[in-house]
């Protein structure tokens, strides 16, 4: 009830801004002669659209957790060190839009290639509709260049995985009771000084109904990684119970529920060739440069768009 009344308002707030623009119309037909008149209206017109973009963007936003925080997870693909440096540019290029958004990130886990790169990460995006926005990048992501790991400078095709889940409430959405976790604690590895080597900082927890397993290893202290970690179980516990009503609201309809990776959503093509490519929405640009550093707007916008009469 709640979704459909948020709905209504935005269908009624939109009315309201159409009305203002026509009423701007008619103002611009009687001052046609009055140029700082008609530089101020241009300016509120310019306004009122970025709102209405923005209002329609938030009509695809249909599930109560899409105005939930983000936790995205990448997993470099099969490849070696092209993939895990193919990982470690797109968390950057999450971070960046996070930043240019004004969003909070924080790593919660990473595990570092083994030459270069990553061979996984999991950040939080906390802002409003970070979830929904971020929706959009859940799935197999492609990249063709020229290797700079390769003596030969061959050309090379990496994938990498990137999951996306809505931070969890747990005075709402899930319940864990103590006895059904297993908590244990080792030293960290890879890169992190001294005190990550030394002391078994890292935690590792297991959810044992569901045998969920989570693991965090990027804070210095035991209690802020057991935090960290309880975090994103919870996110994938919440993930679990979404996936297991899809499937059964599936099987009602009759429909096959595919649960494995499936193809790769977007290819980025930096040889021989520039260009990002989202096969969902065939939206494409050719400033890949942009796209890598965080410009993922126009991306995330044709994404949302294609969805909202669904």
């Amino acid at each position: 009830m709640r979704q459909l009344s948020d709905t209504r308002k935005l269908v009624d707030q939109w009315r309201v801004l159409e009305k203002r623009i026509a009423d701007i119309i008619e103002l611009v037909l009687l001052a046609e002669d009055d140029a700082s008149l008609l530089e101020e209206l241009q300016t509120e017109v310019n306004i009122i659209a970025a709102q209405l973009d923005n209002m329609e963007l938030e009509l695809a936003f249909k599930s109560e957790y899409d105005s939930r925080n983000a936790i995205i997870t990448i997993h470099a693909g099969a490849g070696g060190t092209e993939s895990q440096d193919w990982a470690e540019m797109l968390l950057r290029m999450y971070m960046r839009w996070a930043e240019r958004h004004g969003y909070k990130s924080d790593i919660l886990d990473i595990s570092p290639g083994d030459e270069a790169g990553i061979k996984t990460a999991i950040i939080s995006i906390t802002g409003n509709y970070t979830a929904g926005y971020l929706k959009s990048e859940h799935g197999v992501h492609r990249l063709v260049r020229l290797s700079p790991f390769d003596a030969d400078h061959a050309r090379h095709t990496s994938f990498a995985l990137v999951e996306v889940l809505p931070e969890a409430d747990v005075n709402i959405d899930i319940k864990i009771e103590p006895d059904d976790l297993k908590i244990e604690t080792f030293r960290s590895s890879g890169p992190g000084g001294q005190h990550m080597q030394k002391t078994s900082s890292a935690v590792r927890i297991t959810h044992i109904p569901t045998g969920l397993v989570t693991t965090c290893q990027s804070e210095r202290s035991q209690y802020q990684n057991k935090e960290s970690a309880l975090k994103i179980l919870q996110a994938r516990i919440l993930e679990l119970e979404l996936s297991e009503r899809a499937e059964e609201r599936a099987k009602l309809k009759g429909k096959r529920v595919n649960a494995g990776w499936g193809n790769q959503i977007r290819s980025y093509v930096l040889h021989p060739y520039r260009m990002v490519k989202d096969h969902r929405t065939d939206y494409q640009t050719g400033d890949t440069d942009a796209v890598l550093d965080g410009e993922l707007d126009s991306l995330i916008s044709a994404y949302l768009r294609s969805n909202i009469g669904e």
